[in-house]
């Protein structure tokens, strides 16, 4: 499994209506985060579990999934976390 499937895997956590993941660790080259094998990735996700909440919870929430892959696997994360009532 790669590491966007396994991103997606991860994030089923937050019952996601639409989630995509975007590799963007080739436009990264050089830099010291890629020299150890960590990606850059860009995430858009829709949750119903993001409703009420603010911005630095929903991305806590996201960390929290993907916790074991960060430093690791995943170098530096955008996240773009929204509810379906925001789309």
């Amino acid at each position: 499994m790669n590491t966007v499937e396994l991103i997606m895997q991860k994030l089923a956590v937050l019952d996601p209506q639409h989630i995509e993941v975007v590799d963007e660790s080739a436009r990264h080259i050089g830099h010291e985060g890629a020299k150890a094998g960590g990606g850059h990735y860009f995430l858009t996700i829709v949750s119903h579990q993001f409703s009420d909440k603010p911005t630095l919870v929903r991305h806590r929430l996201v960390y929290t999934a993907l916790e074991e892959m960060m430093h690791k696997d995943i170098h530096a994360l955008s996240v773009k976390a929204y509810t379906p009532e925001e789309i």
